[in-house]
């Protein structure tokens, strides 16, 4: 639901809810999920304890919370770049470079994900992958959708459309998790040409 549409009370809470995850974020990257309180993230927030409580179950629902907001907007913005008309290779360029954005953008939540979610409970991590998952399955078809123009207009090669989609986000997170782990010897966004190349050389139609 587009925010204009929402109550003045709706939308209050709205900007709430945002203002607790990320009060969260902000402590989660410090101290790590495992050393922080719910009530460190109210005072943080500058909410009282109760009030956070009215949002959030407790600190494992906060941080599935926190975690699908930044998939689904994740999601959002390369399902609408896998959505512009325009030719394949143009909306390959486009995928890449928004995956560069999206991961500058979101480095903090991406390192708390990488590195808490390996210890949290079974129960938290099952849940979270499973919900993610789906998003992710939904994106991976729509980028094999996108491919498959490409093959039927012989820009690419003839292969199995899903193959090249998940082979062309394999590409892209090996070099963000490069990024992650040291980004001054491997800045994804000086790498994309390498990126695009590497790709296209293994698809492209002679």
């Amino acid at each position: 639901m587009q925010e204009e549409k929402l109550s003045r009370r709706e939308r209050e809470k709205l900007r709430h809810r945002r203002q607790m995850l990320a009060a969260a974020l902000e402590l989660f990257s410090e101290k790590g999920f495992h050393n922080v309180s719910m009530h460190e993230i109210a005072k943080r927030a500058e909410f009282a304890i109760g009030t956070l409580y009215k949002f959030f179950r407790n600190k494992e629902d906060l941080y599935k919370s926190l975690m699908m907001e930044k998939a689904e907007e994740h999601h959002r913005v390369l399902m609408g770049v896998l959505s512009e008309e325009n030719d394949v290779l143009t909306v390959i360029d486009c995928y890449i470079a928004a995956k560069a954005r999206l991961f500058a953008d979101n480095l903090a939540a991406l390192r708390l994900y990488f590195a808490e979610t390996r210890g949290a409970s079974f129960n938290i991590k099952a849940g979270l992958d499973q919900d993610i998952r789906k998003l992710y399955d939904k994106f991976i078809l729509r980028l094999a959708s996108v491919l498959e123009t490409g093959v039927r207009k012989k820009v690419l090669r003839k292969m199995d459309p899903y193959h090249m989609a998940v082979a062309l986000e394999g590409l892209t997170n090996a070099f963000l998790f490069c990024r992650l782990e040291d980004p001054e010897q491997y800045p994804y966004e000086a790498n994309i040409q390498v990126i695009r190349d590497m790709f296209l050389k293994g698809v492209l139609a002679k």
